[in-house]
């Protein structure tokens, strides 16, 4: 049976042989998050500058957390950062994380992309604004529940490539000879109450670079 995915890194994870030649039954977008976690990095330390312990939440069952994890800790160390690494994966493992995270004294926090995360983006959103941390996400879905910034590639985006390649292969295409689709926009979002509930000033070169600002 022919499948068509979104993943996040789909050669790490076994799915094709290569993106422009998945040589198997399956075929679809990767969304290659590992290279955006670093630019949300950068995007949180300039709205945040005074944070120089950087906390990060990553699920230890993602396959791609390592990579994502040692770009992140690259990237502090370019920008004179430290880090705070700190796991969740099951039900009642984010309250002990945050709760964590303010004994370390974080200043700032990077929610590394997840499904796991994305399905508990409410719970997320409420425990960054229980302690007061400036958190940034990947998905827009983040900044419009309540979160303070987010950066990533439009999801809705990936999931129409993904219908038109379903589409191809039901009109007889081989998944073979659909090269892997990687994504072509990003989005950058801010809510402007949150940064207000948390006492932040936006810079303007901030909201320059703001693809939506949810007021």
């Amino acid at each position: 049976m022919p499948i068509v995915f979104v993943v996040s890194d789909p050669v790490r994870l076994g799915l094709v042989a290569s993106l422009s030649r998945p040589e198997g039954n399956a075929t679809g977008v990767g969304l290659f998050t590992v290279t955006v976690e670093p630019k949300k990095l950068e995007l949180l330390h300039q709205l945040v500058p005074q944070a120089v312990v950087i906390g990060i939440l990553a699920n230890p069952r993602n396959p791609g957390v390592e990579s994502v994890s040692t770009g992140l800790q690259t990237a502090a160390r370019t920008l004179g950062l430290q880090t705070y690494v700190v796991n969740a994966a099951a039900e009642g493992e984010l309250a002990a994380a945050f709760a964590t995270f303010v004994e370390q004294r974080v200043g700032a926090l990077v929610v590394a992309s997840d499904p796991f995360f994305n399905d508990r983006r409410a719970e997320l959103v409420a425990l960054a604004a229980r302690h007061a941390i400036p958190a940034i996400y990947e998905w827009r879905e983040f900044a419009a529940a309540g979160g303070l910034m987010s950066y990533g590639t439009v999801i809705s985006d990936a999931y129409r490539q993904v219908g038109v390649y379903a589409g191809l292969i039901l009109k007889g295409e081989k998944p073979a000879n659909l090269p892997v689709m990687q994504p072509t926009k990003f989005e950058f979002v801010i809510n402007l109450k949150t940064a207000k509930a948390l006492g932040l000033q936006i810079p303007d070169r901030l909201l320059a670079l703001a693809d939506e600002v949810i007021e």
